[in-house]
């Protein structure tokens, strides 16, 4: 929980200095911030050690910061830049094409604080009138405040997943409890989730209640109860607790996984078959028929098991009837990692340490896909950085066993659909990964045609975070999907399913409508860090949402397989 205040802090820092156009800071606070942010050890441990400057990108600065922060929960230079710009950063910033320059100028003409502020000079028709911001600016304000309101009340499960396997984890640590799950869309691998669902098997609920509404992470107690309690946690989610004896734990577990609309579904073909299910279990009359675990009542409702990331009443109900519930894709398939950066661009870690992480976790293979010359905010490589890359890879390759690192780019989209590398450079690579990362709100024939485009490129292998979305933070490109999903298929380009769970792009059911026009997909973390390798995890439970299995999935392969994809 510190090192996410302490990160959380750095971060604010470095968007009130890029209002103060103080660019050299933002960075240096940024890098700290994010490294600080997957530390895998306790901050408050570090500075004991007095180990704050060892951390990448602290340096004796910002380590004093971070010693203030732990001291006193602030620093008086943070206290400043608040007080100097009274705004409501998380609100506004969720708006996309609002970063901190705009709501600078926001406030200083306008003293515009929250999204409410904004909406009120939108709607004015007062922000056209700023100089730099014009009709076409305030019209999307007002299309994109919508799109920020709508997910107030939900958090992105990259933020939720970890705190409920915490909370877990403590449960089962207790003697009382001799089962613990989560449930609720977090079991389905929902992007985006309301609250924690924790069901519990004890013959001690009273106990195990009074450990949970105790715990240090709570914040507020809503409701106690002997079976049943509801907090709020410090992070400011809630988060309910359920105890139930194990012989109707897995009615349970299915009913509070959900979804609500495949619950209606299974009760309803329950009543068809003479049978009644509830949260207690599967009953003929007063008979129970199931319960104790989910398996045993699909097989009583004559049902393929229904794993929890399809349970969205999408056509899984009928698959099931019929036997045809996919094999889909599992974490232990996943052979290697496409897309990563490390400091050679604008990684915080080295290849040698991103590599360690990778045979951790069982990998036979990864890529090195560095940002190229024209991103500069990414410390792009021009190409005699690439050529000093490659020789390092190939130095690096020679004492692995077992093991090989592949040379890769992310290059540059540009208006028109060209790469910013040239095709003599790219042809000496292994894979090419192509991403707009400009040029955002051109309209659906252009931004289609500009992948479209890059794909017909002879080297370009993969389209990276094809929609660019941003969740919470950014809308997909306005793209026509059928005829990028068409080309893709006609140009044996590969589609990434991104990790990163603030992108997971494509999202679920675009990776259903991808496999449906026969397009092969990577999942990739576009891990910036080595500790991010390990949002591999997101990109899989997405993946099976979209009901991809290991045939869709090219980087299940070994190497030499999938370097026959690459060359196909």
């Amino acid at each position: 929980m510190l090192n996410e205040k302490v990160a959380k802090i750095l971060y604010r820092i470095a968007d009130y200095l890029e209002m103060e156009d103080n660019f050299f800071r933002v960075k240096a606070y940024h890098n700290a911030a994010h490294s600080v942010e997957t530390l895998t050890k306790d901050i408050e441990s570090i500075k004991e050690e007095g180990k704050l400057e060892e951390i990448p990108g602290v340096g004796k600065g910002i380590a004093e910061k971070i010693e203030e922060i732990l001291d006193t929960g602030t620093t008086q230079d943070y206290e400043k830049l608040k007080k100097k710009y009274p705004v409501r950063f998380e609100e506004l910033s969720s708006v996309e094409g609002i970063g901190p320059k705009t709501i600078k100028l926001l406030y200083k003409e306008l003293g515009i604080r929250n999204l409410d502020d904004l909406e009120y000079q939108a709607r004015e028709n007062n922000i056209k009138k700023i100089k730099g911001m014009g009709e076409k600016k305030e019209k999307s304000f007002l299309e994109n405040i919508e799109f920020a309101r709508k997910f107030t009340s939900r958090s992105i499960l990259g933020e939720v997943l970890p705190l409920a396997e915490e909370i877990k984890s403590r449960l089962i640590d207790l003697p009382q409890t001799d089962r613990v799950e989560i449930a609720g869309s977090i079991r389905r691998w929902k992007e985006t989730v309301g609250d924690i669902d924790i069901l519990v098997i004890s013959e001690q609920p009273v106990e195990v209640m009074d450990y949970f509404v105790s715990m240090d992470i709570v914040g507020e107690i809503i409701v106690k109860g002997p079976a049943k309690s509801t907090v709020r946690l410090k992070k400011g989610i809630e988060c309910d607790i359920r105890v139930f004896d194990e012989e109707v734990f897995g009615a349970a577990l299915m009913y509070f996984t959900g979804s609500r609309e495949l619950n209606v579904q299974m009760r309803k073909l329950s009543i068809s078959q003479g049978l009644k299910l509830n949260e207690y279990g599967l009953f003929k009359k007063e008979k129970k028929v199931a319960g104790k675990t989910e398996k045993e009542i699909f097989q009583a409702l004559k049902l393929d098991y229904i794993p929890p990331e399809l349970r969205e009443n999408r056509g899984e109900l009928e698959a099931a009837k019929k036997r045809e519930i996919p094999s889909l894709v599992k974490l232990e398939d996943i052979k290697g990692d496409l897309h990563l950066h490390s400091t050679w661009s604008d990684g915080t870690t080295s290849i040698a340490n991103m590599v360690d992480q990778a045979l951790k976790q069982g990998y036979q293979y990864v890529a090195f896909t560095e940002h190229t010359g024209s991103l500069k905010i990414a410390n792009g490589m021009n190409e005699d950085r690439i050529l000093k890359q490659v020789k390092a890879i190939d130095k690096i390759n020679d004492d692995l066993q077992g093991f090989t690192i592949l040379k890769g780019l992310e290059v540059n989209i540009d208006l028109e659909g060209k790469l910013d590398i040239r095709d003599e450079i790219l042809e000496d690579m292994d894979l090419v990964l192509a991403a707009i990362h400009s040029g955002l709100s051109k309209g659906t024939i252009e931004m289609t045609q500009r992948i479209i485009e890059a794909m017909e490129n002879e080297h370009v292998d993969i389209i990276a975070h094809p929609t660019g979305r941003k969740l919470q933070l950014r809308k997909e490109y306005d793209l026509n999907l059928n005829q990028i999903f068409e080309a893709a298929q006609e140009t044996g380009t590969l589609l990434e399913v991104n990790s990163n769970p603030i992108r997971l792009d494509l999202r679920d059911l675009n990776i259903r409508r991808a496999i449906e026009h026969g397009c092969k997909l990577v999942l990739n973390t576009d891990a910036h860090s080595a500790i991010e390798l390990n949002n591999i995890r997101y990109g899989v439970g997405t993946a099976r949402r979209g009901w991809a299995q290991n045939k869709d999935i090219a980087n299940t392969l070994p190497l030499k397989d999938f370097l026959k994809v690459l060359k196909n």
